[in-house]
């Protein structure tokens, strides 16, 4: 028979080992659901070193001409996906078949999901921030390496899962390949509903592919328990424009214990010494080749050789 501090005790493990998490606008005084600031009880990873979101400041970042233009194989396909608000975030399960590669990516990485991370009523949300600034929202689509099967096994890789991230703005207009997916979420606001959209393609739900060039990489982790520091982020410059109406019906979705589904954000994370890289090394170094030419062409120079 237990003695009641051993009890006490048991239970407190009990309670701790098996914790859900929240974001800090679901906590509630008489909750035990731990925020961010808590997420380490959930596992420990969450007070790790090389963790995320992050503030990127563009001054600080080093220019990258390895980061080439990605490859968007698939991107374009129709598909038939299911849609279901897990919870914590409105989650769309991606079919096989989409696939990226190149941009100093060691090997291709497969899509398997895409989920959103906003504030309240079209307010600031995103989970990356730029120069200190917070976007409405922020989209992640979920790459693992093709040789893994599932999330939990990429995550045992360092260099196991490419999540490619795309901030959104206000814009004065609705954006219509947009239309479907947010008129989904009505069937959706209650946790675990799910329904299912039809003729999408993730090329529509993000910018051209000439808008896709210029972004920011560097090495972090999961932005909700586990935290696991597994990832290779790709913080794309070029946002998605929606509506102040369609960035606020995500409002409309409920958390897991009954709360407005608003500000789904984890708060930055240090960078404890990571670099971030960017992209725009590949376009100055296209850029002065072609200026050099061009001075040399004026100058009557020749690029052959004198024979």
């Amino acid at each position: 028979m237990l003695t009641p501090v051993l009890f006490f005790l048991a239970s407190s493990i009990k309670i701790i080992s098996g914790a859900d998490w929240c974001y800090q606008s679901q906590v509630m005084c008489n909750d035990s659901c731990p925020g961010p600031e808590g997420w380490a009880v959930v596992s420990q990873h969450c007070s790790g070193r090389a963790q995320s979101p992050v503030n990127i400041v563009r001054r600080k970042t080093l220019p990258d001409e390895r980061l080439t233009p990605l490859h968007f194989i698939g991107y374009q396909e129709t598909f038939h996906a299911r849609i279901v608000n897990t919870g914590h975030t409105v989650q769309l399960d991606l079919p096989a078949g989409a696939v990226i590669k190149g941009g100093d990516l060691a090997v291709p990485y497969k899509a398997i999901q895409l989920h959103l991370h906003w504030g309240k009523d079209g307010g600031p949300g995103s989970e990356h921030t730029i120069d200190g600034e917070q976007f409405p929202m922020e989209m992640h689509i979920v790459h693992i390496k093709e040789e893994y099967n599932s999330l939990s096994q990429a995550l045992g890789d360092r260099t196991g899962v490419a999540v490619l991230a795309f901030f959104f703005q206000e814009w004065a207009s609705a954006n219509k390949k947009y239309d479907a997916l947010v008129r989904a979420l009505k069937h959706i606001r209650q946790p675990s509903n799910s329904t299912t959209l039809n003729g999408l393609s993730l090329d529509m739900l993000l910018p051209p592919q000439s808008n896709r060039t210029t972004y920011f990489r560097y090495q972090g982790s999961l932005t909700t328990p586990s935290c696991a520091e597994a990832l290779i982020w790709t913080v794309f410059e070029n946002t998605i424009r929606l509506s102040k109406q369609q960035l606020a019906a995500f409002c409309q979705l409920k958390f897991s214990n009954g709360k407005q589904m608003e500000k789904t954000h984890r708060p930055v994370q240090p960078l404890n010494g990571r670099k971030v890289y960017y992209s725009g090394g590949h376009s100055a170094l296209v850029s002065s080749t072609l200026l050099i030419i061009s001075v040399m062409a004026s100058s009557g120079l020749s690029l052959h050789a004198r024979g």
